[in-house]
């Protein structure tokens, strides 16, 4: 099945024109590029958010798959939603999924429900297809959305992950889809967030799991950020590093109220 874009026009412009020129202001085409094992990029409307995207997509060798794991907050499916087959469609391009990989991580884990409604509705993984599709219409996707999930299960999934994409033969990288703090002061965005990335960059899943809880951190994608990184570390990630990180106050101008953006890669 094909599924089509369910926020165009509202997160990005739904018309293919304004959409590659929106893209084309946050991206850098002479940014130096690296090889990586997973990156962290946001996913709110690109005028608050796209800046930080655009940087972490413009500085890695692009693969010949993307494995995409983010937030559930329609709260439509299961813990855990996989889609396996079919395509994505936004209005720049028509994305594949990669079904060699989706089917050995639905094969190999009970934790994940094959489960293709769950993502009609759900902007997190969408959000960060303008910007694939700007660099590489051929790479395929692998669609995984997360509402809820222990420390033990993050872990399996993660490694799950990682054998799948030990297993194939082409590059793979996988993208956790997350935004921070959400709707506090600047100053408490930066301080709160500032732990959590902490935790990001020292390869800490366990660490960042707990920080977000005892903190009471609002960043709604950390369980696929911390399964990211479960899996990161099983394929031999070595160091991390922070690309950009911004509040919305910068486009808003609202200082009281902001939400917090960080670019993140893994090699």
């Amino acid at each position: 099945m094909r599924r089509s874009p369910a926020v165009a026009g509202q997160f990005y412009y739904g018309i293919a024109s304004k959409l590659t020129h929106q893209v084309d202001q946050y991206i850098d085409r002479k940014a130096k590029k690296e090889k990586v094992i997973g990156i962290v990029s946001p996913h709110a409307g690109l005028i608050y958010s796209g800046p930080v995207a655009g940087a972490v997509y413009s500085e890695i060798d692009f693969p010949e798959t993307f494995v995409m794991i983010g937030p559930n907050h329609t709260g439509l499916g299961a813990k855990i939603s996989l889609m396996e087959s079919g395509e994505w469609e936004i209005p720049t391009g028509v994305l594949q999924i990669d079904e060699k990989i989706s089917y050995r991580i639905a094969m190999d884990l009970s934790i994940v429900t094959k489960d293709s409604q769950a993502h009609m509705f759900e902007h997190s993984l969408e959000v960060q297809l303008p910007f694939i599709v700007c660099f590489s219409k051929k790479t395929k996707i692998v669609p995984i959305i997360m509402l809820s999930a222990s420390i033990d299960e993050c872990r399996m999934l993660g490694e799950g992950i990682a054998r799948a994409v030990k297993g194939a033969n082409y590059p793979v990288v996988i993208i956790a889809s997350s935004d921070m703090s959400h709707y506090v002061p600047d100053d408490v965005a930066r301080q709160k967030d500032g732990k959590a990335i902490d935790r990001i960059l020292s390869l800490d899943p366990e660490g960042l799991y707990e920080i977000v809880l005892k903190e009471r951190i609002s960043m709604c994608g950390y369980l696929p950020v911390t399964t990211m990184l479960f899996a990161a570390k099983a394929l031999g990630a070595q160091s991390a590093r922070l690309v950009k990180y911004s509040t919305s106050a910068e486009v808003s101008g609202d200082y009281d109220h902001v939400v917090g953006y960080a670019g993140i890669v893994i090699r």
